[in-house]
């Protein structure tokens, strides 16, 4: 008999990990970034709930691939040319885009000031988190 435990079946994406060599001065960038404060803030690590998905940042560079060595992660937005204005405005560099790959979709990538890249992906196929 198969196992059908919840334990058995992946239940979405958790957790996207940044590298932050400068732990303080990542977690300022990302509360101006994300506009709010984290929910777990140690010496070892700092966490954030976006939208029921965490972003943490991690000091110890041995446990997080920098840069182009690890997968992007696109964080939803709803308008991709306003987030990407937002980021470069607190001193991002912008890496693509925005550029639009279909059925209205829009993505958009750039780097933080820790050499992490971040992406942005406004979707009209998903709801944000909190619409009714």
């Amino acid at each position: 008999m198969k196992d059908e435990t919840p334990a058995a079946h992946f239940l979405g994406l958790r957790t996207v990990i940044y590298h932050a060599p400068d732990l303080d001065r990542a977690k300022t960038w990302y509360t101006s970034v994300l506009r709010l404060e984290p929910y777990f803030d140690m010496p070892f690590y700092v966490g954030y709930d976006v939208g029921g998905y965490e972003l943490g940042l991690d000091p110890d560079a041995s446990s997080t691939p920098q840069g182009d060595a690890g997968a992007v992660a696109y964080w939803g937005v709803p308008n991709a040319q306003e987030a990407l204005a937002h980021l470069i405005s607190l001193g991002a560099t912008a890496r693509t885009g925005p550029q639009t790959v279909g059925k209205g979709i829009r993505v958009a990538t750039v780097l933080d000031p820790f050499g992490n890249v971040l992406g942005i992906i406004e979707n009209p196929h998903f709801r944000l988190h909190g619409d009714a």
